[in-house]
């Protein structure tokens, strides 16, 4: 009997893929904080989920495109629904978006969900090991 690593594994190596991406994201807003007419971003995890998962395909997701001209980032291959300009709070005059504050505290948010994903893809390894070890 053989071993499905999509099935024994989960959603959690596509969340990881993401988490990477989007940390990729976040430090890019963050470098750019104070570069006039720069836009922050950010990725929706549940369109890349979807996407990723094939759940857009059975129709658990439903995504819209709201805007044609939504880019994606460079080396991000996902859809425009995936990556979204983030609506500043307090805009500033030189029309940069990125809120600095905002944007730390997004970062340190994906990097505790990387690490759970991550201490849970492990444990799963673990189990793996303990099933075909026969423990």
């Amino acid at each position: 009997m053989s071993i499905s690593f999509d099935t024994a594994l989960g959603i959690h190596q596509q969340a990881l893929s993401f988490r990477s991406q989007r940390a990729e994201v976040l430090a890019n807003n963050l470098a750019n904080a104070d570069t006039p007419n720069y836009k922050a971003r950010d990725m929706d995890f549940a369109s890349v989920l979807a996407a990723q998962s094939g759940n857009a395909q059975r129709g658990n997701f439903a995504t819209t495109l709201t805007n044609s001209r939504h880019i994606e980032a460079d080396g991000v291959s996902l859809s425009d629904d995936a990556l979204k300009y983030r609506i500043p709070a307090n805009p500033a005059l030189d029309q940069n978006t990125v809120d600095a504050q905002v944007e730390q505290a997004k970062y340190a948010e994906n990097a505790t969900q990387f690490q759970a994903s991550f201490t849970f893809l492990n444990s799963k390894f673990k189990g793996l090991m303990t099933a075909i070890r026969g423990e």
